[in-house]
């Protein structure tokens, strides 16, 4: 494939300094692109690296002068680069029909252009949209409801009852429906509650590897539009994540939790059980969240507080070991003060 720079201005809105009828193949690094790509600088402390790019030209928020090749400039380097990828990069979905060694329930509907690989498990009352992609080892149990251009990688496991929206993404090892973590208390003993509610995963959701995401104990876990997790990420049982949220990295929500929309919780993020955390709150990597959140807050630390006054604690923290030897030296002249203070009044 073969596109003009001027044909992805159009693409992702931008304006083309320089010769716009350069032919562009394909697209790479700032340090891996050769003749015919196009790279991008979205991150200043890149921006070294130029001079050395033989990229034919460079997608960017400015022009640099000492870089003598055509710009593509738009207001978003980073999202033009994420639309010029998909052109490239993103092979046509063609479907390649079911395999003779997948197990379908008789009462399953699938629909239409679908590639179902071998040794996938499709249980009973099952309904499966159109264009879908099951990879090997696929397990779906009775009563799921999947919607249409949905992929799921090898070993991705959706237990009974739950829904999954279109374009819904699960990564390899993804468990959708396992029970919610909920026991109550007798004479020292452990008793299992029943987990009888279900998973509702919307739209556009995507689910990195090894997370999991628990049935509710009664009612949903509801995973809105737009969602977007990464690897090895804990959803409990009840919780409710709202639109366009991001949750990075091993965190895990405890059970009952609200999530609002645009949020984000970075790497190592926890919270609580049974908490409410606004729209558009930010959470700083390893934060530990015990209590609600307002709307358009930054917190961080454990437990999070906010993030300028996380930010003078860490900075605190780290000359302790000075500020504990002046307190020592203080501690001692005014001891020596008050013994002396004793004296002259005791004279």
């Amino acid at each position: 494939m073969e596109k003009t720079l001027a044909e992805l201005a159009r693409l992702c809105g931008g304006k083309v300094v320089g010769d716009g009828a350069i032919k562009i193949k394909g697209l790479a690094s700032v340090s891996d692109a050769q003749e015919g790509h196009i790279t991008f600088l979205a991150n200043l402390k890149y921006r070294s690296l130029l001079s050395k790019t033989r990229a034919s030209a460079i997608i960017a928020s400015e022009v640099i002068d000492e870089v003598k090749v055509p710009f593509l400039i738009v207001s978003d380097p980073y999202l033009a680069y994420a639309k010029i990828a998909r052109l490239f990069f993103l092979k046509p979905y063609e479907p390649k029909g079911i395999s003779n060694e997948a197990i379908i329930s008789p009462t399953a509907r699938v629909g239409k252009d679908v590639t179902i690989a071998p040794f996938v498990y499709v249980g009973e009352n099952v309904v499966i949209g159109d264009r879908v992609t099951l990879y090997p080892g696929v397990y779906i149990g009775d009563d799921v409801t999947i919607g249409d251009d949905v992929i799921f990688y090898p070993q991705v496991t959706i237990l009974r009852d739950s829904f999954i929206g279109n374009r819904v993404i699960l990564h390899s090892g993804v468990v959708i429906g396992g029970d919610g973590f909920g026991y109550a208390r007798e004479k020292g003993r452990h008793v299992k509650i029943p987990q009888a509610g279900n998973v509702h995963i919307d739209d556009d959701v995507e689910i990195g590897s090894n997370s999991t995401v628990d049935r509710a104990a009664l009612g949903r876990t509801w995973i809105k539009r737009g969602v977007k997790i990464d690897n090895l990420v804990m959803v409990a049982h009840n919780v409710i994540v709202g639109e366009n949220t991001v949750i990075v990295a091993q965190s895990g929500i405890a059970g009952s939790s609200q999530l609002g929309n645009n949020v984000i919780l970075a790497a190592q993020t926890g919270v609580a059980g049974h908490l409410n955390i606004g729209d558009e709150v930010v959470v700083g990597a390893r934060g530990g969240v015990s209590r609600d959140i307002s709307p358009k807050t930054m917190v961080s630390g454990a437990p999070a507080i906010p993030h300028r006054d996380w930010l003078k604690a860490v900075t605190l923290f780290g000359r302790f070991p000075e500020l504990y030897e002046e307190f020592r030296g203080i501690k001692k002249k005014v001891e020596a003060l008050e013994n002396r203070l004793k004296k002259l009044e005791g004279a």
